[in-house]
């Protein structure tokens, strides 16, 4: 495969546009109250300027809602279906714009992605409290990241040293037997301010609403930053992460969950699985750095860099349909994983103005490579009664394990042009990359492997009016790789996506105030199929997603926020080869609506109490992609209550009370097929109290 220099083409790329006038000076500075993004273009953009539809999700907004992971933190975004597991909490699972594949290895982290393996167990997280904000991309995003699901993606940021000394240190119980601690510290470690550096903690564990299921975390983020010249700076960060105990993740049959099976229905805190074979624990370290130097006002360079490992080691005894009228079918699946990958991205930014036109240029090559060895068991178990359960079973049998070395290497080469003209704004982007996949059986040596290129592309306009009124249209593509194999035992090409987007976003001048319209059409072809008559996959599937998007942040008063969003998704299986053509996806919510206030009192007795109350409504989930059953529609609500103890003389501290679930309400959250549908949680009921300095 052949590989391009990074550095040189990088340069080259921007090379080309020497003769054109460099700015004098910097594009003015951005009024603070201008909010900005940087996840859809990787660079510094309004809001209101980037012509696709991005929803931004700060520290603040999930901390007051006690988030605890990355896809609670999303629960309250457009287009993002957060419940696809239910109660599950040991992978983030984001169903963007109705695309199910890819929703745990579509993350990003500071612009690199997070190396995951969707095919396997080695999907990897990031705890949310050592994250500053949250940026969802809607739609195709390839033209800048490479290999991604046509829904979109979830680019996340983390905190970064600061040069004013600053910490926090917090304690929290909970039910469940909730228990946690955390802590914050970053500022200079120089008279000059040279070098600042970043300490940031966590432990917590809790029992489950799914006896005996635990989950249990310990991480920590050790950052220091060197501004080695006023022109250079470097920052070295690692994140380090456990989790001994990964709580529970499995489903249950429809029949039985949301109807009754025999005039029976489970409980929603019925336990399937085997104390003594129910394990999951995960490893997982990044270290790495990012290196800034500006070469002049209109010249950045940027590049960053991370290595990855992690271990998995999974052991789980799940439920598949009924045996009678009371028993499970059981069976046993274990996984020994370790995963190694590299990240690498160089970026040069210039601003340049030719004529009457402002251009921000970004060209940049990218590398990703990974490698995980894994070893997958299976067996049978005797069944349980799922009303009357006794434990303590041994399997009745053990199949042979299943040993895999996946491996991918991707090189990606990209230019993008950010030009404004007056109030026109326009993004044009293009980029090539070339994909290397094996697959090896290390039992029989036998290894599939793919070598393929790709173009991904995006075009985008945008009228920014005076007012803040900024309507605007683009095109972008795709390309997501297949780990599916064909008649010849080779894998499929990647599958391709293309979307088609028109909308509308506002932010009033001289507020932080924003709304914005989504209407959205995205295509997904050359999708693995399978014939009920045949082993092997072929690559005739095609999905359609489209829909609309509404979001609205708002500061209603001085002492009221309000955060509401609706999106309307309908998904089709266009060609899928079975009887199953033309229905609808299953697994995503056709209506989805929230709504989150937040009144902070100003003054006499309630003075320092902030009070929030949430909405979040699922509507119009299919169980099967037979459409045979549907999930009944449900209402979740969600609320908190702070208080700042400055009120009462202790400066810095703050206590907060989080529930989620608040009416305690018992659904099914969706369901994968008949076979497999989740409970949603039960009420979570949490404390806090944080000493901030």
């Amino acid at each position: 495969m052949p590989t391009p220099r990074p550095l040189a083409l990088a340069v080259s790329l921007v090379a080309a546009g020497a003769s054109l006038t460099s700015q004098a000076q910097q594009t003015e500075q951005l009024s603070t109250l201008t909010v900005t993004g940087q996840a859809a273009t990787k660079t510094e953009t309004p809001f209101n300027e980037t012509p696709q539809s991005v929803s931004i999700v700060e520290n603040e907004q999930w901390e007051a809602r006690g988030a605890e992971t990355v896809q609670r933190a999303a629960d309250y975004t457009p287009g993002v279906y957060t419940n696809q597991v239910g109660a599950s909490n040991r992978y983030d699972y984001l169903v963007l714009r109705g695309f199910t594949d890819g929703s745990v290895s579509n993350t990003f982290l500071d612009g690199l992605k997070v190396m995951s393996d969707g095919g396997s167990f080695s999907s990897l997280v990031i705890d949310p409290y050592f994250l500053e904000r949250i940026e969802v991309v809607k739609g195709p995003a390839s033209v800048l990241y490479g290999r991604a699901s046509p829904g979109g993606l979830v680019a996340q940021t983390r905190k970064r040293p600061e040069f004013e000394r600053s910490g926090e240190l917090r304690l929290g119980v909970g039910n469940h037997a909730q228990r946690s601690a955390a802590f914050d510290l970053t500022g200079p470690l120089d008279d000059e301010r040279r070098v600042a550096f970043r300490l940031t903690g966590l432990a917590r564990a809790a029992d489950t609403q799914f006896d005996p299921a635990e989950e249990e975390r310990y991480a920590f983020a050790p950052q220091l930053t060197w501004d080695m010249t006023d022109a250079t700076s470097l920052t070295l960060h690692a994140y380090l992460h456990k989790d001994p105990e990964g709580g529970y993740h499995s489903g249950l049959p429809f029949e039985g969950t949301v109807v009754d099976h025999a005039g029976r229905r489970i409980a929603n805190t019925f336990f399937e699985g085997e104390e003594d074979f129910d394990t999951f624990e995960r490893e997982q370290q990044m270290v790495g750095y990012e290196l800034e130097h500006r070469f002049n006002d209109a010249l950045t360079g940027h590049q960053t860099l991370r290595y990855t490992e992690s271990d998995v080691e999974l052991e789980q005894v799940y439920a598949f349909g009924w045996a009678n009228d009371t028993e499970l079918n059981r069976f046993f699946s274990s996984g020994d994983e370790s995963l190694e990958a590299l990240t690498l991205d160089n970026q040069l930014e210039a601003r340049l103005t030719t004529g009457a036109v402002d251009h921000t240029l970004l060209a940049g090559v990218d590398y990703q490579q990974r490698d995980n060895d894994v070893v997958w068991g299976s067996g049978a178990f005797p069944a349980i009664d799922a009303f009357d359960p006794e434990y303590g079973a041994e399997p009745t049998a053990m199949f042979p394990d299943i040993r895999r070395k996946r491996e991918l290497e991707q090189t990606g080469v990209y230019l993008q042009d950010q030009l404004a003209l007056g109030h026109w704004r326009l993004n044009l982007g293009g980029r090539h990359d070339w994909v290397d996949i094996a697959n090896t059986d290390r039992d029989s040596g036998v290894t599939s492997e793919l070598d393929d290129t790709q173009f991904s592309g995006r075009a985008g306009v945008l009228y920014l009016f005076d007012n803040g009124l900024a309507p605007y249209a683009s095109y972008t593509t795709s390309f997501s790789p297949n780990s599916a194999l064909d008649r010849n035992g080779d894998l499929i090409e990647p599958s391709r996506g293309e979307q088609v987007e028109a909308g509308l976003k506002v932010q009033p001048a001289g507020s932080q105030d924003r709304y914005s319209l989504a209407f959205f059409h995205i295509t997904q072809e050359n999708l693995a199929t399978k014939r009920a008559s045949e082993t092997f996959f072929r690559a005739t599937g095609e999905i359609e997603s489209q829909g609309v998007e509404l979001e609205a942040h708002t500061q209603l008063t001085e002492n009221l926020r309000l955060q509401a969003g609706y999106s309307y998704t309908d998904v089709t299986l266009e060609k899928t080869g079975n009887a199953n053509e033309g229905n609808t996806d299953n697994w995503v919510p056709r209506h989805q609506a929230s709504l989150w206030g937040q009144y902070a009192f100003p003054q006499g007795g309630l003075a320092g109490l902030e009070a929030g109350l949430g909405v979040r409504y699922y509507a119009d989930i299919y169980a099967d992609e037979a459409n045979t059953e549907k999930v009944p529609n449900y209402t979740v609500v969600d609320a908190t209550l702070g208080y700042d103890l400055a009120e009462l003389g202790l400066e810095g501290v703050s206590t907060r009370l989080n529930v989620s679930n608040l009416l305690d309400e018992a659904y099914v959250a969706g369901c994968s097929d008949i076979d497999f549908c989740y409970f949603g949680a039960e009420r979570s009921i949490k404390a806090t109290v944080s000493y901030k300095f």
